[in-house]
């Protein structure tokens, strides 16, 4: 499943840049920095494709009755298992089981480094992707996942859509809101980090000078 191909020309500066990039380069928070020993090995799949209204990007809101994260968006992903031959391997095992995705119509065009989430202690590879093949996605397992979206990023990035969240624990970050949905936390710092390597982020999205929302106002303005 790894190529390119076949690769949209707004896809090919992120796939030949993705081989070259280091942890140093990401510049994550120091508490996604910290020591990996221990933790729980998982991954997201960061999945970019063509749609309807332009390139978009999968992703799901988890379902409400999850002991961590509840009701968060996140990427399809999630824990390793001992049977899965490369983080790739799981973050697209786990797709398909939450959002029904075929695997075959999904090249993959590499990894970041890990990173690690302090609080679930789980060190997270986000695995990028190109869906060359898009098909029917929902949700598969209720458990997991509460809904399913295919999100232009044209809608993701929209001005109006950007914010910056000031968190529980004086966590500080991107936020956008997007069909309801806020994203914010590890799936905004990861997203940021793609689509800027990729040259697809527009200079100063939810950066310096972008309004700052505490997390309950901002939850607010996304259903708005």
């Amino acid at each position: 499943m790894n190529g390119t191909g076949v690769l949209p020309g707004w896809l090919r500066p992120l796939a030949e840049r993705l081989p070259t990039v280091t942890a140093a380069d990401l510049d994550w928070r120091e508490d996604r920095r910290g020591s990996r020993t221990g933790a729980r090995a998982a991954a997201v799949l960061v999945l970019l494709g063509d749609g309807p209204a332009g390139p978009e990007v999968l992703l799901t809101e988890r379902a409400g009755t999850l002991r961590q994260h509840s009701g968060q968006v996140a990427f399809p992903g999630g824990r390793s298992d001992p049977a899965d031959p490369s983080p790739a391997g799981t973050a697209l095992r786990e797709a398909a089981e939450e959002t029904g995705l075929d695997p075959a119509g999904v090249d993959v065009l590499g990894e970041l480094p890990p990173l690690l989430l302090a609080h679930s202690r789980h060190a997270v590879t986000p695995v990028v992707a190109h869906w060359r093949a898009p098909g029917p996605v929902g949700v598969r397992d209720t458990a997991e996942v509460a809904r399913v979206e295919r999100v232009p990023l044209a809608e993701l990035l929209a001005p109006a859509a950007v914010r910056r969240l000031r968190g529980p624990g004086g966590y500080t970050g991107p936020a956008f809101a997007v069909r309801g949905l806020l994203v914010w936390g590890f799936t905004a710092e990861v997203l940021v980090r793609v689509l800027d390597l990729g040259g697809l982020l527009p200079a100063g999205t939810a950066g310096p000078g972008t309004a700052e929302l505490p997390l309950d106002e901002a939850l607010r303005w996304a259903r708005a």
